[in-house]
């Protein structure tokens, strides 16, 4: 295992969407490795290191609640948005209350997790760069200290911003919710997508990037014991 942090974060609001819901949105009950690893990618990320996360705490008892949300049915086009640019003809917008549509969405309130994660290094370099561990493992430590980030972190869905991220040393372990005491059976649960491409650019041109879109869902079978999810230990039971 290369350097590692440990964190905690919380919020307000939290929805890991099941990917076998179509129409409405229900959250699991814990986090997705994968979710997580877009939290931590959102303080720093690049090509040279993936986030591998070890364990995830979950401190509050489990609690849902049910919201209605307006939600639009398509994106902007990237082709559209650059014949703008050249030509200023194409209308790039979209007006939504021509394509939006209510959901139901049933998601997790009042969250706080403990994630303990490092990074391992993809020997993927840039030119003329170190790309040491320890290197990254200062900016990410300098960032998690000074509370920066290049994009909001959120926990699952863009509408449910983060409201704090804390590095700490350990885990407050007597904060755990006496709910959660025990052995409990999460089921299979999404690990995350794994993208055929590996992170490396069609025909390995990195001045004019263009990645796959392609990806393979993983899913694993994790157990809750005590409020702990051994991420390490479940990932080896993984399945495509």
């Amino acid at each position: 295992m290369g350097y590692g942090f440990k964190i905690m974060v919380s919020g307000k609001y939290a929805c890991f969407t099941r990917p076998e819901m179509k129409t409405e949105r229900v959250s699991y009950d814990v986090p997705t490795p994968g979710a997580m690893e877009g939290l931590i990618k959102s303080i720093y990320w690049k090509p040279a290191f993936r986030i591998v996360v070890d364990k995830i705490v979950v401190f509050s008892p489990i609690k849902f609640i049910n919201i209605r949300r307006n939600e639009v049915k398509e994106k902007v086009s990237f082709s559209g948005v650059k014949k703008q640019m050249k030509d200023g003809q194409e209308r790039a917008g979209l007006y939504t209350s021509e394509i939006r549509s209510q959901r139901g969405s049933m998601i997790l309130k009042d969250v706080l997790y403990g994630v303990e994660f490092h990074f391992e290094l993809t020997g993927i370099r840039s030119e003329n760069d170190d790309e040491s561990e320890e290197k990254h493992y200062n900016i990410m430590l300098r960032r998690l200290k000074k509370g920066q980030f290049f994009r909001q972190p959120v926990l699952g869905c863009r509408e449910f911003a983060v409201d704090k991220i804390e590095l700490v040393d350990e885990f407050p372990m007597d904060r755990v919710s006496e709910k959660l005491k025990g052995d409990i059976d999460l089921g299979y649960m999404l690990y995350h997508m794994k993208f055929r491409d590996g992170g490396i650019p069609k025909d390995n041109d990195w001045n004019a990037r263009k990645f796959s879109d392609e990806a393979d869902a993983m899913f694993y079978r994790p157990h809750i014991i005590d409020g702990v999810i051994d991420v390490a230990k479940y990932r080896e039971m993984m399945v495509c």
